[in-house]
């Protein structure tokens, strides 16, 4: 059974924020043999949120109330999962578990820079693709938008 853990910067314990980091370098720099900075300070400013199946770390994304670059939108980043744990909704299920998080709390569009090839999955969780494909860590991405609506919260 999936355990869902919302915690802020100060609210992550020391073996939650190591699974974190683990799971994040596993899946984007090891996995995607993609080397890059992955700590890149604006772990401070996220609500965290973590996937656990029988205390092993599964599922993890990050959501900003507001990011400068993102002129002010809220944002959700990192989102990963183990490839165990891939094929079984998980993704789906943090994403709108973050969606419904932003929208009570927020109140505002959120923005994401997604890989290309999931453009289709989060058009499905009503994003709407506002750039070109672009180059971000030699990956290709799309920036995506999600309006938020004041009856959906």
């Amino acid at each position: 059974m999936i355990s869902l853990r919302w915690r802020s910067w100060n609210g992550l314990s020391k073996k939650e924020l190591y699974d974190a980091l683990q799971l994040r370098l596993a899946v984007f720099c090891v996995e995607q043999n993609c080397p890059y900075q992955d700590l890149d300070g604006l772990d401070k400013q996220a609500m965290h949120l973590l996937a656990y199946d029988d205390g092993q770390l599964v599922g993890y994304l990050r959501l900003f109330e507001s990011l400068e670059h993102y002129h002010g939108l809220a944002a959700i980043g990192r989102v990963c999962i183990e490839q165990s744990a891939r094929k079984q909704g998980l993704a789906r299920e943090i994403m709108q578990l973050a969606l419904n998080y932003s929208d009570q709390h927020f109140s505002k569009n959120i923005k994401i820079s997604a890989q290309e090839y999931l453009e289709d999955f989060y058009s499905s969780l009503d994003f709407v693709t506002v750039t070109e494909p672009y180059l971000e860590d030699g990956i290709p991405h799309i920036g995506m938008i999600r309006q938020y609506e004041e009856n959906d919260a």
